[in-house]
C-alpha cells in the first residue's frame, strides 16, 4: 500500500509520525513523508522520501514568533503558521495521491489532508498526539490560560471549552479554511475542533492508563500506546561530552523548555539557581542560541540537544514545558517531572502526570528558586512520587506504540483495499 505521511508542526508533532512513517517503510509499504523542511535532514536518515512544506526561513519565523508561546495569543500566531501550509498540503496530495490506490496518515494539524479527503476522496486517518485533541464532554481538558478548577463541574467547564472554540480558535482558524474550501467548492467548516479528525479513523497516540477512554469520545477513535521518537532527533546517541558528564557524578537534573521555545532565559538562570540551593548538577537541554547563562559551573552542563531515551534514566528528575513526547519519555525513564507550562496542551499534560502522582506543576510566574526548591525536594524524597513512576516505567516497558500504531494503521489499509475490491 501507498502511504503518505503529512506531519505539520514542531519536532513533538513531527517526530512521532516520522517514527510511524519509518516502520511502514520497514516492513514494506511505500511511504512518503510531508514535513516542514527542517526535517528534511531526519527523514534522509531514515530513508524516508519527503516532501518540504515551506522553506528553513518560514519555520524559522514561525518558531521565533513572540505571540506563539502566550497561552491565548499563541493560538492565533500558531494558526496563521498552519494556514499557510494547508494549501500546500491539498495541493500535494491532489498531485501525487489517488483514491483507492493509496492512505493518507495525517496529524491534527495537517488540515489540507482533511479538505483533500472531502474534495478527492481520499482514505485519511488522523493523528492525535495528546488528550486534549481528543476532548470530553465528561472530563474535559484544561485550556492554556484557563486553569478551571476540577471541582467546577464537567459540563460548566465543557460548555466553557465549546465558547473557546466559537471565539478563540474559530475566528482564528476558519476565515483562511474557509476562504480556501470556498475556492474548491466546499461548504464551510462551523467547528474546527469537530471537523479535523477523520470521520473514517483516528488513532489516539497516548495510553489507556495515561488518559482513560471517555464515553463521548469519537466513535472512530482508537487508542494506541506512545509513539516514542527521540531516536530520530538530531543524533542518536548523547555526545560524549553528555556521557562524561553523566558518568562524573551523582544523577543531575534535566532542564529543557521544548526544540522551538526561543524566549526561555528565565526559565534556565531559575534552574542555574535550582541547582545551586539544591546542590544537584544540571544537564540543560537547548537548542536555541542565547537561552542559557554564559558562566555555567562545572557542575552544569549546557548541550543544544541529548537523546531523552539514552539520558533521563541517569537523571533524577526532568523539569519542562509539558510537551506530550517530553511527558513519555520521562514516563518511559521513571523519572518525577516538574512542568512549567507555556502553551497549547502543557496544562493539561501536567494534570495527568498529577494524577498518575509521577509529577506536578509550576506556573512561568511561580517558577522561582523558592518555590522550585522545595516542590523539587519533595518529588525526589517522597516514596510515594517514587513507587508511581516505578509503575509508570513498567507501563512504558510493556507496549510500543509506534507498533500499536502501524498495526492500526495496516488493518486500516486492509479494510479500505477491500472496500475498493468491493466497489
Amino acid at each position: 500500500m501507498r502511504i503518505f505521511v503529512v506531519a505539520v508542526g514542531s519536532h513533538g508533532d513531527v517526530l512521532p509520525l516520522l517514527a510511524i512513517a519509518t516502520e511502514l517503510r520497514r516492513r514494506g509499504h511505500a511511504v512518503t513523508l510531508a514535513a516542514p523542511a527542517p526535517f528534511a535532514a531526519k527523514a534522509a536518515r531514515a530513508s524516508v522520501p519527503f516532501f518540504a512544506l515551506g522553506t528553513e526561513e518560514d519555520y524559522r519565523r514561525a518558531a521565533t514568533e513572540t505571540g506563539l508561546w502566550r497561552p491565548w495569543r499563541g493560538i492565533g500566531a500558531m494558526f496563521r503558521h498552519v494556514s499557510a501550509a494547508t494549501e500546500p498540503v491539498y495541493g500535494w496530495l491532489a498531485g501525487t495521491a489517488r483514491p483507492g490506490e493509496c492512505v493518507v496518515l495525517a496529524s491534527t494539524l495537517a488540515l489540507g489532508a482533511r479538505v483533500a479527503q472531502e474534495k478527492l476522496g481520499l482514505d485519511v486517518v488522523t493523528v492525535h498526539l495528546m488528550p486534549l485533541l481528543a476532548g470530553s464532554r465528561t472530563d474535559p481538558p484544561i485550556l492554556p490560560g484557563l486553569p478551571l478548577p476540577e471541582r467546577l463541574p464537567a459540563r460548566i467547564r465543557h460548555w466553557i471549552g465549546w465558547g473557546a472554540d466559537r471565539f478563540v480558535i474559530g475566528p482564528a482558524a476558519l476565515p483562511a479554511l474557509n476562504g480556501f474550501r470556498a475556492r474548491l467548492d466546499l461548504p464551510p467548516v462551523r467547528r474546527l475542533r469537530r471537523w479535523w479528525s477523520s470521520p473514517q479513523r483516528v488513532l489516539l497516540t497516548f495510553p489507556r492508563w495515561y488518559a482513560a477512554p471517555q464515553p463521548h469520545r469519537m466513535p472512530q477513535s482508537l487508542q494506541v500506546g506512545f509513539p516514542l521518537a527521540d531516536r530520530f532527533g538530531d543524533v542518536a546517541e548523547p555526545e560524549p561530552a553528555v556521557a562524561g558528564f553523566l558518568a562524573a557524578g551523582p544523577p543531575p537534573l534535566a532542564f529543557t523548555y521544548g526544540s522551538a521555545m526561543s524566549r526561555s532565559q528565565a526559565f534556565f538562570r531559575t534552574a542555574l539557581r535550582v541547582c545551586t540551593r539544591l546542590g544537584r548538577r544540571g544537564l540543560l537541554l537547548a537548542p536555541q542560541g542565547g537561552q542559557v547563562p554564559a558562566d555555567l559551573p562545572p557542575s552544569v552542563l549546557h548541550v543544544p540537544y541529548a537523546p531523552f531515551s539514552r539520558v533521563l534514566p541517569r537523571c533524577a528528575a526532568l523539569i519542562h514545558h509539558g510537551g506530550i513526547g517530553t511527558v513519555a519519555q520521562a514516563l518511559a525513564a521513571g523519572i518525577p517531572q516538574l512542568v512549567v507550562p507555556v502553551a497549547f496542551d502543557h496544562f493539561d499534560e501536567a494534570r495527568w502526570l498529577g494524577r498518575l502522582g509521577v509529577g506536578t506543576a509550576l506556573s512561568r510566574r511561580r517558577f522561582t528558586p523558592a518555590r522550585a526548591v522545595p516542590t523539587l525536594r519533595r518529588l525526589l524524597t517522597d516514596p510515594r512520587v517514587a513507587q508511581a513512576c516505578t509503575a509508570a516505567k513498567a507501563r512504558m516497558a510493556q507496549e510500543d506504540g509506534v507498533a500499536e500504531a502501524c498495526d492500526a494503521v495496516e488493518a486500516f489499509c486492509a479494510g479500505a483495499e477491500h472496500c475498493q475490491r468491493g466497489n
